[in-house]
């Protein structure tokens, strides 16, 4: 007759006890899920992303990221909403509907730092979207395509209205000045998050306003 070993209550104890995850609200358990789906994706690229990475990442189980979302394109659209959102309410302040009568070298020169500050306080956020990796899906390269062309639109309306005022030439190429200033500011935007060093904010403010003193009438 086998006999069966027994566990003492000191050998229990010394058994590694499964972790769980602390409860959270849902709200507060679902921002942590989108915030590590976005680090997976930073760290592996969107190839290396799925619902095992995400839960690892966050430190909980599978069913956990279930309970919040059906699958992974539901939590990676939440995602790409969810830093569209953080994004736009960012360029907002950089490209006002009406930025009154203010000098253009002064509104533009302060408008690509406000911007630049804004990228390095959600570097991640920008990364997405300024530096897109291999394997981005549709669905954030529309997003993207999307808001470039409302930008530019914005910009070139605000270079127009300079125009009317006469604080700019008025026979300048307003279409292509906005494309100037909008790919300027993208530019910058990749070298402060690659490069924060040698690229900073001021560096940038000084030389737009040495570039728009150029064109400005004296």
């Amino acid at each position: 007759m086998s006999v069966r070993p027994t566990i003492s209550a000191s050998d229990a104890e010394q058994r590694p006890r499964r972790r769980y995850a602390p409860r959270m609200p849902p709200e507060q358990r679902r921002e942590q899920l989108i915030d590590a789906a976005l680090t997976v994706i930073l760290k592996e690229g969107y190839r290396g992303v799925s619902i095992e990475a995400i839960a690892r990442e966050a430190g909980v189980t599978r069913p956990v990221v279930y309970d919040h979302f059906p699958n992974l394109g539901r939590l990676l659209h939440a995602l790409v909403e969810r830093e569209e959102r953080y994004s736009l309410g960012q360029l907002a302040e950089v490209v006002p509907e009406d930025p009154g009568d203010r000098d253009p070298v002064e509104f533009f020169s302060t408008g690509v730092r406000t911007f630049l500050e804004a990228v390095l306080s959600r570097p991640a956020t920008w990364r997405l979207i300024l530096l897109p990796l291999e394997g981005t899906p549709e669905i954030v390269r529309d997003h993207v395509d999307e808001n470039r062309q409302r930008i530019l639109k914005q910009i070139e309306g605000l270079v127009r209205r300079s125009m009317e005022q006469g604080q700019l030439p008025a026979d300048l190429d307003a279409e292509l000045a906005a494309r100037m200033v909008r790919d300027l500011g993208e530019e910058a935007g990749r070298m402060v998050l690659t490069d924060p060093q040698n690229y900073t904010p001021d560096r940038y403010e000084r030389f737009v306003q040495s570039v728009v003193r150029l064109i400005v009438p004296g």
